[in-house]
């Protein structure tokens, strides 16, 4: 069965009301994205904003009648037009297995990989982590993660206690046990994150070396590496917190940095920590960073 989408930016109406007149002419299913460029990277606590430029797609059958939809939009929200908008055809594909497309397998440093489905590294020292893009974030391809995999990967883990400091998927976490780290402590406050990292250690069969943590007051302990790879506001605010969960003489990774914000985090954590040369990559004109250092002072 084919379908059609029905595609239109919102400009200066409520998304609510319109998805509402969308599901009213059987929409299948409906989506925000971003009409231009203006993406929202550091979002505040709490909050879900929308884009500046927010355009709104509706999935309906393909004998869904659309021209009837536009009247119930013009009349429903008073208008003398439609924002600009247009009507796409989309062929049935094997939906379930669409992403496997764009996901392939990904090598971090030199032996470390993240292979999607039962897809398998093309190295024979190859260290594989199993996982699939989920609900929540971390799944190799942005550079603040893969800075992070890289690192542990030049690691020696053996025997090594982590914490993961805001797991989100557990990519982190499950690749360091994968490496040889004898435990992970996993802490996030999403409820999802805390799921998806259960799952992704169930399918790389180390789940039973994490202990899982949903709030800071549950964390046990200092560990001899600390990785966080976060939003910069906590990295900045939790700095303490973080900072003492690393033994002395452990190792501590921060990432989810933007160059220009390198000084103000460099300049939280000075207190405690030896830092090492900054690690950069580059994406969509953004330069991200990883900064790495010893805790060597009290």
């Amino acid at each position: 069965m084919d379908w059609r989408q029905f595609v239109m930016n919102l400009e200066s109406l409520s998304p609510e009301s319109v998805e509402a007149i969308f599901m009213r002419h059987g929409a299948l299913s409906v989506s925000l994205s971003d009409a231009a460029d203006h993406p929202v990277l550091e979002p505040a606590p709490g909050e879900t904003p929308l884009w500046n430029d927010t355009c709104m797609t509706g999935l309906f059958s393909a004998d869904a009648d659309l021209q009837v939809l536009q009247d119930d939009l013009l009349q429903s929200l008073s208008l003398e037009r439609l924002p600009p908008h247009h009507i796409e055809p989309l062929a049935d594909r094997a939906w379930e297995r669409e992403w496997l497309e764009n996901f392939r397998p990904m090598r971090f440093g030199k032996r470390l990989w993240i292979c999607p489905g039962d897809m398998n590294a093309d190295a024979d020292d190859a260290v594989i982590v199993r996982l699939d893009p989920g609900l929540a974030f971390g799944t190799g391809s942005h550079p603040t993660t893969a800075l992070c995999l890289e690192w542990l990967d030049g690691l020696d883990l053996d025997g090594r206690a982590m914490l993961d400091y805001g797991c989100g998927s557990g990519i982190l976490a499950v690749a360091a046990l994968r490496l040889g780290c004898a435990a992970v402590t996993a802490f996030d406050i999403d409820p999802q994150a805390i799921t998806a990292t259960r799952q992704n250690a169930a399918r790389n069969h180390v789940e039973h070396a994490i202990t899982w943590a949903e709030n800071p007051a549950s964390i046990g302990g200092q560990f001899d590496i600390v990785v966080a790879n976060i939003l910069v506001a906590p990295l900045i605010e939790f700095a303490a917190s973080i900072a003492n969960r690393v033994k002395a003489g452990g190792m501590l990774a921060l990432s989810g940095i933007l160059s220009q914000q390198v000084e103000e985090v460099l300049g939280a954590y000075d207190a405690w920590i030896d830092f090492e040369k900054p690690a950069c990559a580059e994406q969509d004109g953004q330069t991200w960073v990883r900064l790495t250092g010893v805790r060597g002072k009290d």
